[in-house]
């Protein structure tokens, strides 16, 4: 009987659809699944958990300067080998690499710009370029960002992230705090405002030196700061850290970071602190 008779596939093939990659993200934090469209116009702000995704240094520069406009300076100082140093590969090989991956001379870029319309020096540090790591240029980069200030009376904004100094040039990384410090210290003698901006992370020689040493320091949520990793505190010590340790929450609430500010409201908050501090 037609009844039993089988008049069509049980199943029909259908055409497989191939989804661009890139189109969704998932949050490193909560796990939700977002429209990366929607994520770049949240400034990639998780809007479920609010987690800060890391950025470039130029989506800050785009985010935080009027019309994304910096007139770089010192941008052909480039690092050399002093050390011949040797790891799993050559400094100047790795060097290279770093180079053509973020596009970059080095772990810094700095420069003049204006921010609703107040003149400024400015530098953010490149995390994409070994890890944001401070050498000898970059402490260069710097303190000539820190001598224009000084030398134009403007303010200082420097944009950390980084995972402290360069263990290629040795010494010679570890004597940029120093130098940093140092010119700081000028810039304040003079009453020139420097805004410190914390990122994702922010630690080791660069937060032991320039990165603290802002008249303001912000920070971004849950952003990582600290001089040494958690796991060496607490070998060190051999107790067990706080919940939350090394985080900018756990820095706000000890008085050493002024405020968290969230990602969209990082313009508006230093235009604010400018116009404050700033009234020449």
């Amino acid at each position: 009987m037609a009844w039993f008779r089988k008049t069509k596939p049980a199943f029909e093939a259908r055409e497989k659809k191939n989804i661009p990659e890139g189109l969704w993200t998932k949050c490193e934090s909560c796990g939700e699944i977002v429209y990366s469209k929607k994520m770049e116009e949240l400034l990639w702000v998780c809007p479920a958990c609010d987690f800060h995704f890391r950025i470039s240094s130029h989506k800050y520069i785009g985010l935080l300067l009027d019309g994304g406009r910096l007139e770089e300076h010192d941008a052909d100082l480039t690092s050399k080998d002093p050390l011949k140093f040797k790891d799993s590969k050559r400094y100047p090989d790795r060097l290279r690499a770093a180079q053509q991956k973020s596009g970059a001379t080095e772990g810094v870029i700095a420069g003049m710009a204006e921010i609703d319309g107040i003149p400024v020096s400015f530098a953010i540090m490149n995390f994409e370029f070994i890890g944001g790591s401070m050498g000898s240029v970059v402490g260069e980069k710097i303190a000539r960002a820190i001598e224009r200030a000084i030398a134009r009376e403007v303010p200082l904004i420097i944009v950390s992230s980084s995972g402290g100094a360069r263990m290629q040039e040795g010494i010679l990384s570890l004597m940029q705090m120093a130098k940093t410090s140092s010119l700081l210290a000028v810039l304040a003698d003079k009453k020139i405002p420097y805004i410190s901006i914390l990122i994702n992370p922010t630690t080791a020689g660069v937060m032991a030196s320039y990165a603290s040493l802002g008249d303001v320091i912000l920070a971004e949520p849950k952003a990582l700061l600290g001089f040494a990793g958690p796991r060496v505190i607490q070998q060190t010590i051999g107790q067990e850290l706080p919940p939350g340790f090394q985080s900018s929450e756990f820095f706000l609430e000890k008085g050493f970071v002024d405020k968290i500010v969230n990602r969209r409201d990082l313009r508006e908050t230093v235009i604010k602190l400018l116009k404050y501090m700033w009234r020449r």
